[in-house]
């Protein structure tokens, strides 16, 4: 199984739109780059995506390799596979950490999530996004907290993962 991301953290962005990525995020991208070599930079993929999408998904070369996979299951000619080559392969850019850590966002993704002087980063299991701050806080924090408060006071999330379990030993 492939590393996993953990963890989120702030970080600033220059004028030049360079940005650190956190280190333990550069050893998950090197582990899941077929090509990569020590010495070497490790290449991902970030996907921008659609007019709904307010921030950048980077996606390891294991990762977008197993979408691809998916997408090209599809039957060719299909709408669905239209329409997800091109959240997936257009709307995307391929790209690689510098020597220093560093991703160079280019100004139309910049401008995309309206990212200025910090990055906000978040782990998302086999991928992670980057966040203008105040957008992840106004949209995604708060719906987590909405989710969370709907719940009894008692209640642990880790359930949902045992009913998954539950859920495929009915199936059997």
């Amino acid at each position: 199984m492939a590393r996993r991301f953990r963890g989120e953290s702030h970080h600033k962005v220059d004028t030049k739109g360079r940005v650190s990525i956190p280190a333990s995020f550069r050893r998950v991208l090197e582990a899941s780059d077929p090509n990569w070599k020590s010495g070497e930079t490790p290449e991902l993929v970030i996907v921008y995506g659609d007019h709904r999408r307010n921030y950048l998904e980077c996606y390891t070369i294991e990762a977008i390799e197993e979408v691809d996979a998916k997408i090209d299951a599809l039957p060719r000619g299909s709408m669905e596979r239209k329409m997800l080559q091109r959240l997936f392969h257009g709307q995307s850019f391929p790209t690689s950490v510098d020597e220093t850590g560093r991703l160079v966002l280019p100004a139309k993704l910049r401008q995309k999530i309206d990212l200025d002087k910090e990055a906000f980063f978040i782990a998302a299991g086999d991928t992670f996004q980057i966040w203008k701050t105040e957008t992840y806080e106004q949209e995604e924090l708060s719906a987590t907290e909405e989710w969370l408060d709907e719940l009894p006071d008692d209640f642990d999330p880790l359930i949902f993962l045992d009913q998954n379990t539950n859920d495929k030993q009915t199936e059997s």
